[in-house]
Order: structure tokens, then C-alpha cells, then sequence
């Protein structure tokens, strides 16, 4: 009774009802709960607790669900559904996820990566550091050809790790390469999380892909002069191999022909929304079939690799549509406790400076990487911050043309700062899909090291693009300035 009195002293009970949900949430999570059942156990159960004991729950469920003997009023109740899950299903921007994530799919089984990992390793194979530099500029390439990660993750490490032991290469720097360099596409457009973010905070996507294209491309740049300048200091960690082939215009031509494919692909997918001849969710079917066209081209379009192709972007999407309605229905339980004026009171009243108030939340989502999904981040958190965002009136150039600048801006940090959750233990899950292909002899211990300066090398992207706001707006105001 005392430890509750000194709770209530120092908490209201709508403050305490938002902490202890996202408690319980957590723990459920390390029980080893499926995410989407966490999310929508939790929401129900603190919604019971609410219809009980809460009069705005009551007034709001009462008006909504009315039981007289006819039974339920199924108009009401269908208003109800729309409102937790505010249309997801109709939402023209969504259908792009489905085709991206298909895209990426078809790609990897084109044989296109697996190409350019030969023709490079002839041209850099030869350097010290040769390996990590192919491995970083294909993860770049596939990136903004992709943006599955999954897929770009395993790709990398079945092509490239067997060879960089092989090499005697260090086991950390080898998988920490790898891991890196498959989660660009996460960030590098065309990429699922911008089109998710572009639903939940109601900007342009095509807004959202021009802004993330300097700040990915600087953070590739990044990751290449770290293992150069790590080559130079470190050359044991990535020996040159002892026989290595001349190089001649052959394998420079070989290179050649192997990047113009995917190059074509993004072409056909930024250009064209770069140009204005598409929509970002029009510009998605042609990537999808663009990828499918460069299977065929390839030898390796066949009913088999359609059908697996189909299925797995039918799993992943459904995978994270389910997540999104049910963050959807525990946003909608959070805000109705209050959750989105306490927090929006909490950390829009942290501080005076109003970019150190966005410092702040980057802060906690780079914590809540540790332990939470991009996706479940992304859904709850992005749209309770975006009022605080509204609400500080940053000094971000918009040039005029850019609709919501400090919005993008804020955006393009949070989608940076997510890449870390890639990497960081214990959900990051590009550690895991790359373990599910190393060889004998790689263990975790080896990844968790090799990731650590790479999330330095992140978090520093990070702090150019704050410090750079143009870095995320210039190229939309010029793309859509007209």
C-alpha cells in the first residue's frame, strides 16, 4: 500500500496506465511473444481495464458498440475497425510495399548480384581490403535496388564471407562489412521503412526517397573510407590474396556489364519518380517488373522462382501489415489513455532548445533500437512525436518548395538512426540472418564485435545530416520545385 501511495504521489493514473503498458509490452517481448500478439494482447487487455474502470473508454466504446435485441449495431462497429485501423488497406501509398519488397526478391534470385561479386572481386581482389570494398559497393548497389534486407543480408554473406575466410580475413571486419553493407537498403530509396513512414507522418514519399538519397550515399562513402583507411592501418585484418590476375579493359568491361543492369533498375525506378513520369507507388510496379524482365534476361525466370518469389513477398508483407494493424490498434489504446499528451508534455517541455529536444528523441529511438523492430518504432513512436515536431518550429531550409521541411528533416534522421537497430544486439536482425550463413568457426561474439565501429560510423552519418538539414531537403525542393 505504501509502495502504491508513493506511485500515485508521483504518477496520475493515466501516466501510470502508459508506462505500464509499454512495460508489459517489453516483457512480452522477452517471453518470446510474437510482436503482433504482444501488441494486440496488451492493447485488449488494458482496454478491458479501461472499459471497466475508465469513463472515457466507456463513453467512447458505448458510442461506438450499442448492444439492444437486435444484437450489435455492425455500422457502428465497422466505424470502429476504420478507426483503429485507419484505412490501412486503402491507402494508394501502401501498395508500394508489396511491390518493392517483390522487386527485391526477384532480383536476388536474377542473378545479378552474384555477377557483380565476381566481375568486382577481379577488379578489387587484388587490393587489401579488395573484398570489403566489393562487398560495400554492391551492398550500395543492391540497396538502391532493393531494400529488402533479409534478402541483401544472406546474399552478401553466402557470396562473400567463404571467400574472406578463405583470405584469412579478420572474422569481426569481415562480418561487420557484410552486415553493414546489407542494411543500407533500408535507408537508400527505394525503401519499405520510407514508404511506412510516409503513411504515418502524411508527407510526399517521393519527398521522403529524394531526401534519404544523399544521407544513405554518405554513409556507404563512410563505411568505404573506414576500410580503406582500416586496410592501410590494420593490413593483417584484410590480407591481399597471393596470386592475383592482371587487370586488364576485360575485366573492367566485365564490371561494366554487370552494374548496368541493377543501375538500369534503379534508373527505371528513381528516375522515373525523380523525373515526375511516375508516382513512387507507380514507379514500384516497374521496378517489379524490371526485376522480373532481368530474371528472364538471365536464365532464371522459371514458374518455380514466380511462385517462391510470390510467396515470400505475400509472408513478408503480410508479416508486416499484421505488425502495422496491430501497432495501429495499440496506438489507438495508447492515445485514448492519453498517451500522446503525456508524451508529447514529456519531451516537448525536455528542454528550451528545440533541437536539443530533437536530439533527445533520436536518443530514445536509438534505445528503442536495442530492443524493438523498425516497424513497431516507426508506427508508435513517429506519430506521437510528430506533434512535439510541429510544435518546435525548427529553422529547417525548405527552399520554398518542400512541403513540411522540419518533418522530412526529422524523418530522414529517425530513418538514419533506425539502421542502427540492424545492427545492435539482441534484435538486430541483420546479425541473425547473417549467422543463418556463416560458416563453421564464425560465432556471435565475432559479429557483435565487427558491427561496433560501423554503428559509430551511423551514428556520425547521423550527426552530418543534424547538422546539414539541406542534406535532406535540397534534392527534394529541386525535383518537386517545379
Amino acid at each position: 500500500m505504501v509502495l502504491l501511495e508513493l506511485i500515485g504521489q508521483v504518477l496520475t493514473l493515466n501516466e501510470l496506465a502508459v508506462a505500464l503498458m509499454f512495460l508489459t509490452f517489453i516483457i512480452m517481448l522477452f517471453r518470446g511473444v510474437p510482436v503482433a500478439f504482444a501488441l494486440v494482447g496488451v492493447s485488449l487487455v488494458f482496454a478491458l481495464v479501461a472499459e471497466i474502470f475508465l469513463d472515457p473508454f466507456r463513453a467512447e466504446f458505448r458510442g461506438i458498440i450499442e448492444f439492444d435485441r437486435t444484437g450489435i449495431d455492425y455500422q457502428r462497429l465497422g466505424a470502429l475497425s476504420g478507426r483503429l485501423f485507419g484505412n490501412i488497406v486503402k491507402n494508394p501509398v501502401l501498395v508500394a510495399l508489396p511491390m518493392f519488397i517483390f522487386m527485391g526478391l526477384m532480383l536476388d534470385q536474377s542473378g545479378v548480384a552474384q555477377r557483380m561479386m565476381n566481375s568486382m572481386q577481379k577488379l578489387f581482389g587484388g587490393l587489401k581490403g579488395g573484398l570489403s570494398l566489393t562487398v560495400l559497393l554492391i551492398g550500395i548497389i543492391l540497396a538502391a535496388s532493393t531494400g529488402v534486407i533479409g534478402a541483401s543480408v544472406t546474399l552478401l554473406g553466402l557470396m562473400a564471407l567463404p571467400q574472406m575466410m578463405q583470405q584469412n580475413y579478420s572474422k569481426p571486419i569481415a562480418t561487420g562489412t557484410i552486415a553493414s553493407a546489407g542494411t543500407l537498403g533500408i535507408l537508400i530509396p527505394p525503401s519499405i521503412m520510407l514508404v511506412i513512414m510516409s503513411d504515418q507522418l502524411a508527407i510526399s514519399l517521393g519527398d521522403l526517397f529524394m531526401g534519404a538519397l544523399f544521407p544513405g550515399l554518405i554513409l556507404g562513402a563512410l563505411y568505404i573510407v573506414f576500410i580503406v583507411i582500416y586496410g592501410l592501418v590494420n593490413p593483417k585484418a584484410m590480407p591481399a590474396p597471393e596470386k592475383t590476375e592482371e587487370v586488364g579493359w576485360d575485366v573492367v568491361k566485365d564490371v561494366l556489364l554487370a552494374v548496368v543492369p541493377p543501375m538500369f533498375l534503379i534508373l527505371l525506378v528513381l528516375g522515373s519518380i525523380f523525373a515526375g513520369f511516375a508516382t513512387p507507388t507507380e514507379a514500384s510496379g516497374l521496378g517489379a517488373l524490371g526485376a522480373t524482365i532481368l530474371a528472364a534476361l538471365n536464365g532464371k525466370l522459371s514458374y518455380k522462382v514466380l511462385k517462391e518469389v510470390s510467396r515470400s513477398t505475400l509472408n513478408t508483407a503480410g508479416y508486416i501489415v499484421g505488425i502495422f494493424l496491430a501497432a495501429n490498434f495499440f496506438a489507438y489504446v495508447l492515445r485514448r489513455y492519453g498517451g500522446d499528451e503525456i508524451i508529447e508534455h514529456l519531451v516537448g517541455n525536455a528542454f528550451s532548445d528545440p533541437y536539443m529536444t530533437v536530439m533527445f528523441i533520436l536518443f530514445i529511438v536509438f534505445l528503442l533500437g536495442f530492443l524493438l523492430d523498425w516497424i513497431e518504432i516507426t508506427i508508435i513512436i513517429m506519430p506521437l512525436m510528430l506533434p512535439i515536431i510541429h510544435g518546435l518550429e525548427l529553422a529547417v531550409p525548405g527552399f520554398d518548395t518542400v512541403r513540411d521541411p522540419s518533418v522530412v528533416w526529422f524523418a530522414i534522421l529517425v530513418a538514419v538512426t533506425l539502421q542502427t537497430s540492424f545492427l545492435t544486439p539482441p534484435v538486430g536482425f541483420a546479425l541473425f540472418y547473417l549467422k543463418g550463413v556463416c560458416p563453421p568457426g564464425v560465432t556471435l561474439a565475432h559479429i557483435y564485435q565487427g558491427i561496433i565501429p560501423f554503428v559509430m560510423l551511423q551514428l556520425l552519418g547521423l550527426a552530418i545530416v543534424f547538422m546539414f538539414p539541406a542534406l535532406a531537403t535540397w534534392l527534394p525542393a529541386v525535383a518537386y520545385g517545379n
